[in-house]
């Protein structure tokens, strides 16, 4: 299959050399497309590259019909509507890694240009004034750095800071404070970085949470005179706030890289101050960086395409080929045993319990979680039902799914079980995976057997009696259907028991009516897998 992909935003060219060595790809570059633009020219397209200049909303992706993947070359993913694609089941990847250290680098400058004035010293001095005084700046050796965001930026950060023999402190509510002593970082509250940092420097992702999260009432903690850097992203900070605190002198200088508005107008207020040195959002715009993250973004994008490999997605678990060659046969196990729950149950589905056992649990298992919820979803939505949107659409529905691992006996080295509660039923499967990675189903609710997973399967529940294989296999017969295999279960001599005929093709409901009227048979059901 050939797939389309477009580039909306300058790549480099080693980038884009990548991508056109893909056999499988075709790829067009449109760039500077408004959101209306793209909207109209996306239909055909499979992948998407972007950096941050294209706003990929909700229109954009609901337009895209094929679209399977976006990737942003770079971290911040704020442009794209990453809910609305995880809704169509498109992928959102980003280049976590490309551009680290050119940004750490480009927020270290920032911090030393801050403390010695030297833009507005270099200004100055261009346009023939000789201002030594005015420019007097502050050594850094000795002063307490605040790094807010401990993450991959924010550690290189860090390190350098050291390096400059800084006190470091740093405030991060996802590091432990073990991680954070290995950094040799001490690890505080919001509120002590606030009150004991001379220099603080922003290094988190813009959410719900970030947006406006330095304002006002942050800068009334902080010690008088301190400086800001922020090479992450505009809108983490207030600047109308931000404005008033340098006016007020309680910020004595700050450094952007990043605004909240991209150019920002020229009447910007922190435009205006000579305290405010800015940057037009250079953090990532180094030679390296570019070349990095295009062809890391290329390879991402083509891998996905190609061979189903997913890398750095926000939005689904990481599949590498390593990976992906592990969980395969289990992928394929979870989707089956998810489509033939789905085509026995009656009733509004509430809950769905997945607990694996065997060698799998040393891996992560989310997305053989979702194959499972894909193949209960599949069959009774219209709307494509995919590895990425079917735990969101299980939780727009209300359906209640929790994952577990095992450590209790098993007859099976390595198997997945299924328990699934409708407002009508409960029903329990078990599938293993066989050392050559064959999968079979091995359990319904009490009955063990051990059967094919594919093609037409015609699942009986009679009493245990004698004929009843006969009886069955006769109607078949007569009716001109062939049955290609056969796995008996029963839970004890005389009692209830379990057939699964497999055969040819599709089973007429009449045929199904015919069998339901035998005397052993308590129900007859015709499931497909493919």
């Amino acid at each position: 299959m050939t797939y389309k992909v477009l580039v909306t935003d300058p790549l480099a060219p080693q980038g884009l050399e990548r991508l056109r060595a893909y056999p499988d790809l075709v790829v067009d570059t449109f760039l500077g497309l408004t959101s209306a633009e793209l909207t109209r020219v996306i239909p055909p397209y499979h992948g998407l590259i972007v950096r941050s200049g294209t706003r990929v909303t909700k229109a954009v992706i609901e337009a895209a019909t094929n679209l399977r993947v976006i990737g942003r070359a770079g971290i911040g993913v704020d442009n794209i509507d990453v809910e609305a694609a995880t809704k169509q089941g498109i992928v959102v990847m980003n280049t976590p890694g490309g551009n680290n250290v050119t940004t750490a680098e480009h927020a270290r400058s920032l911090l030393l240009a801050l403390a010695r004035n030297i833009p507005q010293a270099n200004a100055a001095l261009k346009s023939g004034r000789w201002e030594r005084e005015k420019f007097t700046g502050s050594e850094i050796c000795n002063k307490t750095l605040g790094v807010i965001g401990l993450g991959n930026i924010g550690s290189i950060v860090a390190e350098r800071a050291l390096g400059l023999k800084m006190r470091v402190i740093a405030y991060d509510p996802f590091v432990t404070p073990e991680h954070a002593a290995k950094l040799r970082v001490e690890l505080v509250g919001l509120d002590e970085l606030y009150a004991r940092a001379d220099f603080i420097t922003v290094h988190t992702p813009l959410t719900k949470e970030t947006r406006g999260l330095i304002g006002a009432a942050a800068f009334a903690k902080m010690k008088k005179g301190v400086r800001l850097i922020n090479c992450a992203r505009g809108g983490i900070v207030d600047e109308a706030a931000l404005a008033q605190a340098i006016r007020d002198g309680i910020v004595a200088g700050a450094a952007l890289d990043v605004f909240a508005e991209e150019p920002p107008p020229p009447d910007h207020p922190l435009l205006q101050l000579e305290q405010v040195i800015c940057t037009p959002h250079l953090g990532a715009a180094t030679d390296e960086a570019q070349i990095n993250v295009a062809v890391t973004i290329a390879d991402q994008v083509g891998h996905f395409l190609t061979h189903g490999v997913i890398q750095n997605a926000v939005n689904f678990p990481s599949l590498t080929p390593k990976l992906l060659a592990i969980l395969h046969p289990y992928l394929v196990l979870g989707e089956k045993l998810g489509s033939f729950l789905a085509q026995i149950l009656t009733g509004a589905l509430l809950e769905v319990q997945v607990e694996y056992s065997g060698e799998v649990v040393e891996y992560d298992v989310t997305p053989v979680t979702a194959a499972v919820l894909r193949g209960l979803l599949s069959p009774v939505l219209e709307t494509p039902v995919n590895y990425v949107n079917a735990p969101l659409i299980a939780r727009e529905r209300g359906i209640r799914v929790v994952e577990s691992r095992s450590s209790r006996p098993s007859d099976f080295l390595n198997s997945v079980t299924v328990r699934v509660a409708t407002e009508a039923e409960s029903y329990t499967v078990e599938g293993a995976v066989f050392s050559n990675n064959a999968v079979r189903l091995v359990r319904v609710n009490d009955f063990y057997l051990e059967a094919v997973l594919d093609g037409y399967i015609l699942m009986l529940y009679n009493r245990d009696v004698p004929g009843v294989v006969g009886a069955v296999g006769t109607l078949l017969g007569q009716r001109g259907i062939n049955i290609a295999s056969l796995e008996l279960g029963r839970e004890r001599v005389g009692g209830m028991a379990i057939s699964l005929f497999h055969v040819d093709g599709q089973v007429p409901p009449d045929v199904l009516a015919e069998l339901r009227m035998l005397e052993p048979i308590i129900s007859a059901q015709q499931i497909r897998l493919s």
